[in-house]
C-alpha cells in the first residue's frame, strides 16, 4: 500500500496532510516518506538474502543528507559518481570501506580524495583511468583497489538517455578488452583488481535484461580469476525500475532472484548492488500550486508554480508522472500541466487527463522522490523547492527553501 493515500478526501504522506505541508512550507515542495524508504530496502534485503549484497545506495538519486543518513543507519553503502558525492556520503556518514566511485570522467583530485579514504573500489571505465589511479595511488604511498566495468552490449528495454550496458554508450569495457585491461592492470605496481562491474541502464522493468548481462560477465569470472589473484567482487549495479503508469506493473523481486541468484552464486565472488531509483522514487512526491488555468482553441493548461526547474524528467525523458489532487475531486479535464519556465519543454504532464483544478488549488506529482531535487536547478533564477521528510505523524525541514540572496552567493 502507498504511504501516499487520502484520508476524508485529503491527500496524505504517512499521518501526515499534505495540504498542511504545503501550506506550513509553501511550494513547490518535496516530500518523503521515511516509512517507504526503510520498507523498500528491507524488501530488496530479503529478496537477495541469499547472497547477501552490499547494498550501494546511489547517491544521484537523491543526494540529500537526510535521505543517505537514512540509508547508511540501515546498513548501506554508497554508490559515487564525484568529489561532491563523495564529500556528501562521508558528511552523512557512510563507511568509506562501503563506498564504489563510478563515472568515466574522474578527476586526479577526485581520485586523491578517494585513495585517501580508502574507499572499497574505483569502478574503472578505461585503461587510462587505469594508469592514471596507480599514479595517483602511487603519489600517496598506497593501493587503490579497482573493479573493471563491463559493457556487455545488452539492450535494457528503457529510454535511449538511460541505457548505459551497450556498445555505442560511452561506459565500460567489451568483453574482450576487460582481460586485456586485466592483464596490463596486475602490472601495475599501486592498483589492484578486487572486481567486476557492470551497469546496463536505469528504470528497467523486466529482470531478463539484467540476467541477459550478468551470463555475459560471469562467464569473465573465470577468465579474470586466473589473472587478478585478489578478485573478490562482482557489482552488478543498479537500474530496477518503478511502475510510473498506471499499466505498469511494479518490478518483480522474487523473479529477479531467482534469475540472478543462481549466476551470482556461480561467480564464486562477494555482490555488490546499486539501487537508487527503487529505493526513493515511490518515497517522494513534489506539491505544487495551480497559479493559473488558461485555455485556447487547441487545448487547456494548468500552469503551476513548479516547472522543469524543480523536476526536468518530463521534459528530458518525455517521462510520465502521475498527477494527484491533494484534495480528491471527480471532475477531470484534458490538457497540459505546464510551469513557469520561458521554455515550450517546460512541462510536467502533456496531453493528459487531469484532476479538474482552479486556481489555487494543490496537485501532487508522484514517483517524485528520485531525479526530482536531484537534479533540479535555478534556471529562470528560481529559488529550488524545501524538502521534508515524514515520519509517522511528524515532518521535519530537512532543506529549506533557498532566497533570492542564494541565487547570487558566490558571484563575484
Amino acid at each position: 500500500m502507498s504511504v501516499f493515500a487520502y484520508v476524508n478526501g485529503v491527500l496524505r504522506a504517512e499521518d501526515v496532510s499534505v495540504e498542511s505541508l504545503a501550506e506550513a512550507y509553501g511550494t513547490p515542495l518535496y516530500v518523503y516518506s521515511r516509512r517507504a524508504m526503510r520498507d523498500r530496502y528491507a524488501a530488496l534485503t530479503a529478496a537477495l538474502k541469499a547472497v547477501d549484497p552490499l547494498i550501494a545506495y546511489s547517491v544521484k538519486a537523491n543526494a540529500n543528507r537526510s535521505v543517505l543518513s537514512e540509508f547508511f543507519a540501515l546498513g548501506s553503502g554508497a554508490d559515487i559518481v564525484s568529489g561532491g558525492e563523495l564529500f556528501r556520503a562521508l558528511r552523512a556518514g557512510a563507511d568509506p570501506a562501503k563506498i564504489v566511485f563510478a563515472g568515466v570522467g574522474k578527476t586526479r583530485e577526485e581520485i586523491v580524495a578517494a585513495i585517501e579514504k580508502d574507499i572499497l573500489f574505483f569502478t574503472v571505465e578505461s585503461e587510462p583511468e587505469t594508469e592514471r589511479i596507480s599514479a595517483c595511488a602511487s603519489a600517496a604511498g598506497k593501493t587503490a583497489r579497482i573493479a573493471f566495468r563491463v559493457n556487455p552490449d545488452v539492450d535494457p528495454q528503457t529510454h535511449r538517455y538511460i541505457t548505459t550496458g551497450k556498445k555505442e554508450n560511452k561506459f565500460g569495457l567489451d568483453r574482450a578488452r576487460v582481460a586485456q585491461a586485466c592483464r596490463q592492470a596486475v602490472r601495475l605496481p599501486h592498483v589492484s583488481v578486487a572486481g567486476l562491474h557492470m551497469h546496463i541502464g536505469s528504470q528497467i522493468l523486466s529482470p531478463e535484461p539484467f540476467a541477459e548481462a550478468l551470463d555475459c560477465v560471469v562467464g569473465l569470472c573465470e577468465e579474470i580469476r586466473g589473472i587478478c589473484p585478489d578478485l573478490r567482487w562482482l557489482d552488478i549495479g543498479g537500474g530496477i525500475g518503478i511502475p510510473y503508469r498506471p499499466e505498469e506493473k511494479p518490478f518483480d523481486l522474487a523473479a529477479y532472484a531467482g534469475l540472478l541468484v543462481p549466476r551470482l552464486k556461480r561467480s564464486g565472488l562477494s555482490v555488490v548492488l546499486e539501487p537508487g531509483r527503487f529505493l526513493v522514487g515511490p518515497a517522494g512526491i513534489l506539491v505544487c500550486r495551480v497559479q493559473y488555468v488558461k485555455e485556447n482553441a487547441f487545448r487547456k493548461f494548468v500552469v503551476a508554480d513548479a516547472g522543469m526547474n524543480d523536476l526536468i524528467r518530463p521534459s528530458l525523458y518525455e517521462a510520465f508522472q502521475s498527477v494527484v489532487p491533494v484534495r480528491e475531486t471527480e471532475g477531470r479535464m484534458f490538457g497540459d500541466l505546464v510551469g513557469p519556465i520561458c521554455e515550450s519543454g517546460d512541462f510536467l504532464a502533456r496531453d493528459r487527463e487531469l484532476p479538474e483544478v482552479r486556481e489555487g488549488d494543490l496537485l501532487a506529482v508522484r514517483d517524485a522522490g528520485a531525479y526530482g531535487f536531484s537534479m533540479a536547478s535555478n534556471y529562470n533564477s528560481r529559488p529550488r523547492a524545501a524538502e521534508i521528510m515524514v515520519d509517522g505523524d511528524r515532518a521535519f525541514p530537512i532543506r529549506t527553501r533557498e532566497t533570492l540572496e542564494d541565487l547570487v552567493r558566490g558571484e563575484c
